[in-house]
């Protein structure tokens, strides 16, 4: 049995997945599913051109009835959705407003996005204080629905002076935001290419001219210049294809203001996390008196590969994404520090899949090696170690709550305590699992896991949201005091 950790740990259940979330989907019919086939768009269309206009109107009202008050503006997605289809639409065939909103409810569907779990959050201070009592939070929450799509949602509230955390209103809507262009940065490109060996005079061809920030216009005119002069240049056109294929992985997401930040959801916009975005590590971070800059790390599953993906926002209203990479940004889990430590951006890492390790680096896209700074060696985390989130500074030291993975697969939370000046030296740790799968913890979508992606201290207490099973939420409060008490050297 593991031993019990000599600290006062309250539990307190907090959220459970609620089916009724649901996004309106555009729905292709054969290119939807597991096995992608041709597009039976243009048959589709031909049965609604066939309908009776009585047929279109009584089945819109249907679909208004049973549907229109699960989503913020369904009369403006069919309309967007049937933009989608359109060109395939036969001249005269689907003239009237009814029509043309049946044929975007036909190529609708609503997505449940926490229908098989919610899970894995991590949460931050809310960049809006208003001066009450408590301190306003914003927790990032990963909701997993069919298909095991994984987005990024987000809860508000207010964690009191005792620890407690009381949520606000749940979301009625859930809402996506409109993707825009990101820029581009040089380091990114170059590392990247180093990594897959495609350093060559045509990719230096392409960047050599552009700064350390571009456009993608700037881009595809250097990657048509190369086109131009392909015949003298080996692999240009080997070069023009993986330099898109970086460049595809930076993007920006923005949301109307007149959404709440609840109702907000990050969904896949790329390639690389099409089969979801998984575990957000959010960090605020502050840089010599600049306003603050929330940091989310996450894993970008594309169905076979995963890659890890940097989200940037000072408002939760507009996002950026781009890649990470370098050797330290391998597999998944890297939560970056609060703050620069000496002038450089530092970040835990474990690239290696098992052990906790630290890295620096003057981009916090682009790292280099890491170096151990723990191994796993206690029976609970026998498998691997990893982090639990970004470090959360205290005077005694960078406290960061680990992840252990055990017999049974049994996942637990620990703590590790480094030294503020230099992170590479543990200077504390505990001996047993702050969290285990209590005996109503055990089963869920994942059996035997409580997992975290960042916690916060406030008026003394370390909140600690965790993921029980994949399956819901919940929240421990201990004393900080009392536990870096028990964090021995």
């Amino acid at each position: 049995m593991i031993g019990e950790v000599p600290c006062t740990v309250e539990r307190t259940p907090l959220l459970a997945p609620d089916p009724e979330r649901v996004l309106a989907r555009l729905f292709v019919p054969g290119q939807s599913g597991f096995v992608a086939e041709e597009s039976r768009s243009s048959a589709v269309l031909r049965r609604i051109a066939a309908l009776s206009d009585d047929e279109v109107d009584r089945s819109l009202a249907d679909v208004f009835e049973r549907t229109g008050a699960r989503h913020r503006d369904l009369r403006g997605t069919f309309l967007d959705h049937f933009g989608e289809v359109a060109d395939r639409v036969a001249a005269g065939t689907v003239s009237s407003d009814a029509r043309q909103l049946l044929v975007g409810a036909a190529f609708t569907c609503e997505y449940a996005l926490e229908g098989a779990a919610l899970c894995n959050p991590s949460i931050v201070a809310h960049p809006e204080q208003d001066g009450a009592d408590g301190l306003k939070f914003v927790m990032s929450v990963r909701a997993i629905g069919e298909g095991h799509i994984s987005s990024i949602g987000f809860r508000t509230g207010v964690v009191d002076a005792t620890g407690a955390v009381a949520l606000d209103e749940p979301p009625h809507f859930a809402s996506c935001g409109v993707e825009e262009p990101a820029l581009l940065d040089l380091t990114v490109f170059r590392r990247e290419l180093d990594r897959v060996g495609a350093s060559s005079e045509s990719a230096e061809f392409v960047l050599d001219p552009l700064g350390q920030w571009f456009t993608g216009g700037q881009l595809e005119v250097q990657l048509a210049r190369l086109e131009r002069h392909r015949t003298t240049r080996s692999g240009a056109r080997e070069t023009i294809t993986l330099l898109r294929a970086i460049a595809e992985r930076s993007y920006g997401v923005r949301f109307s203001e007149a959404i709440p930040l609840g109702e907000r959801v990050l969904w896949p916009v790329i390639d690389a996390e099409r089969n979801g975005m998984e575990d957000a590590r959010f960090v605020r971070f502050e840089d010599d008196g600049a306003p603050a800059t929330y940091f989310a790390t996450y894993t970008a599953y594309d169905g076979a590969t995963i890659s890890q993906q940097l989200l940037a926002t000072t408002d939760f209203t507009s996002f950026t994404s781009s890649p990470l990479v370098g050797p330290a940004a391998a597999n998944k889990g890297l939560a970056l520090f609060p703050r620069r430590i000496g002038g450089r951006y530092a970040a835990l890492s474990r690239a290696d899949r098992e052990t906790n390790a630290i890295a620096f680096s003057d981009n916090p896209r682009a790292w280099g090696t890491a170096t151990p700074i723990q191994l796993p060696t206690r029976p609970w985390e026998l498998l691997q170690l990893g982090n639990c989130g970004s470090p959360i500074e205290t005077p005694a030291g960078w406290l960061v709550l680990t992840h252990g993975v055990g017999p049974m697969r049994t996942y637990s939370i620990g703590a590790i305590l480094l030294d503020l000046d230099d992170p590479t030296r543990v200077i504390g740790h505990l001996r047993e699992p702050l969290l285990a799968p209590a005996a109503d913890e055990r089963d869920g979508y994942v059996p035997n896991v409580v997992y975290s992606c960042g916690a916060l201290v406030h008026g003394g207490v370390l909140v600690v949201p965790f993921g029980i099973c994949d399956g819901a939420i919940g929240v421990a409060t201990v004393p900080l005091d009392e536990m870096l008490a028990t964090m021995g050297a």
